[in-house]
């Protein structure tokens, strides 16, 4: 079964950094987030780690581990929200209580989604992907991003409906304090190889495939355990993102997921809007994610609402979803089923 926790009124948000921290120059925008979410109802109780930057991490792995761990079982605390991603979170697996997480959300996207990923594969409790804490800084939320609350209040056996963003934003800006921390200017539109219709359901699973693809062969990266033991091997759906790579290594990384079985009892790929899906020796990702659907034969969706191109829509490990792709626009109606 599936643990679903549950974001009441008035919670209190830890804020820890199990990847990169904030440099000095940019406290003040950190402090901006905290701030506008005390006026929104919640206390915000920030750890060490977030203020300190060095190396590309926060803080020596057991030290970033021990502060989430602590967090973690610190009943005041109800929600944890890294600041950002950032590049080595991976190294803290190994040091996380995996036997005592809480059954508390975790929210966040890029390389904290290896940590999401591994705590609903080996935990079955549900792990939040979606905005990360330092982007709530603006005065005003657009409409996908601020599904995120109600999303994370979605008691266990109710349902949330979602929809495709309007807009997205084509690049990031100079970080600054603007009343609107997104410039949605491009019109979204969700794309499916060789559809025009799709309607599909499954168990949603997936994260920044440039990072969740290194937890393939360890302990912390088994999908079929998570599918007997949590699902009853009933369908997935993966929804994947990419921030750096090529095309080709993205193609390598699909590969790899599939010889591991990661698309086992697989219904369908969806796959986030991205900059970096940069062509090689004139192989698009267009090319690849017509090849990935012939060899799954499932629907691929692509240009979806996740990742680093915002805004993003909430998507919750483990939750089973009713997604419907029609004419560019999309919905995803995650059910919050044991």
């Amino acid at each position: 079964m599936i643990q679903y926790p549950v974001l009441e009124a008035s919670a209190t948000i830890g804020i820890t950094a199990p990847s990169s921290g904030v440099r000095e120059e940019m406290h003040n925008l950190l402090k901006l987030s905290c701030s506008r979410m005390r006026m929104r109802g919640f206390d915000v109780n920030c750890g060490e780690t977030v203020w300190t930057q060095n190396k590309a991490k926060s803080a020596p792995a057991k030290v970033r581990a021990d502060e989430f761990n602590k967090m973690m079982r610190d009943a005041t605390i109800d929600i944890i929200m890294p600041p950002w991603g950032g590049e080595l979170l991976i190294e803290i697996l190994e040091h996380i209580d995996f036997e005592n997480v809480s059954c508390k959300w975790i929210m966040g996207y890029s390389d904290i989604s290896v940590l999401l990923l591994a705590i609903t594969l080996k935990t079955g409790i549900a792990t939040a992907h979606g905005t990360s804490f330092f982007d709530l800084r603006g005065e005003f939320l657009d409409e996908t991003t601020a599904m995120w609350q109600s999303v994370l209040s979605t008691k266990t056996g109710q349902s949330i409906l979602q929809h495709s963003s309007s807009n997205y934003q084509k690049e990031w800006k100079q970080l600054d304090s603007s009343t609107e921390v997104y410039q949605l200017t491009e019109p979204t539109y969700w794309k499916v190889v060789s559809a025009a219709h799709v309607k599909l359901q499954g168990r949603l699973l997936g994260g920044c495939i440039d990072v969740i693809r290194h937890l393939i062969g360890t302990p912390f990266g088994d999908v079929k355990h998570f599918q007997n033991h949590y699902i009853n091997n009933e369908p997935i759906i993966w929804y994947l993102e990419n921030c750096e790579m090529v095309t080709t290594d993205v193609r390598r990384s699909l590969v790899q997921m599939k010889l591991a079985g990661w698309f086992d009892h697989c219904t369908a790929v969806m796959f986030g809007r991205s900059n970096a899906n940069q062509p090689f020796d004139n192989y698009t990702i267009e090319n690849m994610y017509e090849e990935l659907s012939d060899e799954l034969q499932i629907p691929i969706i692509y240009d979806i609402d996740c990742g680093h191109v915002p805004p993003q829509i909430t998507l919750i490990n483990g939750a089973y979803a009713e997604i419907e792709v029609q004419g560019g626009k999309g919905s995803l109606k995650q059910y919050f089923n044991q």
